[in-house]
This record gives structure tokens, sequence and C-alpha cells, in this order.
């Protein structure tokens, strides 16, 4: 069954892109929690927004540039753990397995609140 309000967002949870990652993406809004900053973090990569991502990830830690591989095509997220993160909390952590066209990656990302926004610190990669 297809979405009446729009194409489906990439990061899985249901709800139409326009609805969901898009106003993220866009600046019209904030992720509230670490894992709703993850999730949109995949839809950037899976939609290129190459800017999103720059501007969500911590400055200590994220590179110079950051660009999206026009050439991956991105299949699917699957959430398998969250540790905090939530209105209350300054750290987070979202365990996650991303699918592509040629495998997966699979990541437990850190998540801290720097001056009231979630950003991406760092993630370290995981063995199945």
């Amino acid at each position: 069954m297809s979405n009446p309000f729009g194409r489906p967002c990439p990061c899985g949870n249901g709800a139409a892109y326009e609805a969901c990652c898009g106003p993220l993406h866009h600046g019209e809004r904030q992720a509230t929690t670490a894992e709703e900053l993850m999730r949109s973090r995949y839809a950037a990569y899976a939609t290129g927004e190459a800017d999103y991502l720059f501007r969500t990830w911590h400055p200590r830690t994220r590179p110079a540039a950051v660009t999206v591989d026009p050439d991956v095509v991105w299949k699917g997220l699957r959430i398998t753990d969250v540790v905090a993160g939530g209105d209350d909390d300054e750290l987070g952590e979202v365990e996650f397995t991303a699918a592509y066209d040629d495998g997966a990656m699979h990541e437990r990302s850190s998540f801290v609140r720097r001056g009231g926004r979630w950003v991406y610190l760092d993630g370290t990669p995981q063995t199945e």
C-alpha cells in the first residue's frame, strides 16, 4: 500500500518523508531524541542531504567536508538498541544496521546534546 501523503521516509518509521525527516533536513524543526537524529541522518544519506549531515555532526569529530556517494543505494535501516538519548538526557547511543546495495553497516553511534540540539559524536563498528 502506498503512502497517500507522499513517498515513504527512508528512515523506515512508516510516515511520509515530508512529515518525517524532510522537516529536519530542511531546518524546519530539530530532532527531539538521539534515535530520531540517527534515523534522520540515515535518511539524509539516502536522499543526498550532505549539508544536513554536516550540520548534525559534532564539530570536534566531523570531517572537513561531508559528501554522500550518489552511487550507493540504501535499502533499509534496522535499529537494534537505544540507550538514553531522550528528553532529559545529554548523551545517547543508538545501535543500528543500515543495508545498502552491496552490504550492510552495523554501528553503535554516540550522540550528545550540544546547544540544546542532538548531534552525532562518533560511531563504533559492530561485528555480527
